[in-house]
């Protein structure tokens, strides 16, 4: 186990320094605007992962596919994309949670998947705490983060204690340390989504947008299919 899947494993989070460079940053950019995402009239986007252009980034970046393979496997795939923005006129706060709900192709009887929901018209469920645990997200910080731009906090190793109901959730949050995950633009956030996090409204306002991949390694069980693989065929990550 490498130094980066270790700290994954205690802490359910690590941050890759410089994954970025300027001008694939400001290429992002481009590809996340031409799929759609006004920056000045929207806080995000939920299918932003439906972009050809920026699933061909993603896929072709030999920086994420090393990272997302070496931490997850050679055959991981992303299931999952949302885009935030938190601006001076979207200065939104997130309460203490865990991603607890993963995007599938259609509505599905299949035990151990219940709290159905759609979002942005897609189906969304709950999946067993082990489906979970298989998945990684990446967060890749487009701007700056400081500690004033309403940064993500977590709580570190709570990804290990499985699924939290709110009391234990508030207890954890009450008593325990949490971290501030300070980024710089171009750099890239990992976690595990049963840690528990949050974010706060910036104290100072500004520009703080943020593209999240959520991978899989494995197919769901039951019939049930990941959104992203109901569009058609994609390619998993090759060993770099």
């Amino acid at each position: 186990m490498n130094s980066a899947s270790a700290t994954l494993a205690e802490d359910g989070f690590c941050l890759h320094p410089g994954l970025l460079s300027d001008p694939e940053t400001d290429g992002l950019l481009g590809l996340i605007e031409g799929a759609g995402c006004n920056p000045e009239t929207r806080a995000g986007r939920r299918d932003v992962g439906e972009s050809a252009a920026l699933e061909e980034f993603l896929g072709a970046h030999r920086g994420i596919r090393s990272l997302v393979s070496g931490l997850l496997g050679d055959g991981a795939f992303p299931v999952r994309v949302l885009f935030f923005d938190k601006t001076p006129a979207a200065n939104w706060l997130v309460a203490w949670h865990q991603d607890r709900t993963v995007a599938v192709a259609e509505r599905r009887a299949c035990a151990g998947f219940g709290g159905w929901s759609v979002k942005a018209g897609v189906p969304h469920v709950q999946p067993p705490a082990a489906v979970l645990e298989g998945m990684l997200t990446l967060r890749l910080h487009l701007d700056d983060c400081g500690p004033d731009r309403g940064p993500l906090r977590v709580l570190a190793g709570s990804h290990r204690l499985g699924l939290l109901d709110a009391p234990a959730m508030a207890r954890l949050t009450a008593s325990a340390p949490t971290v501030e995950c300070v980024a710089r633009r171009g750099d890239a956030f990992v976690m595990r989504p049963l840690l528990l996090h949050a974010s706060s409204k910036a104290r100072r306002p500004g520009r703080r947008r943020v593209l999240h991949i959520e991978y899989a390694a494995k197919d769901l069980p039951g019939g049930l299919l990941w959104r992203s693989r109901a569009r058609g065929p994609r390619p998993t990550l090759p060993c770099p």
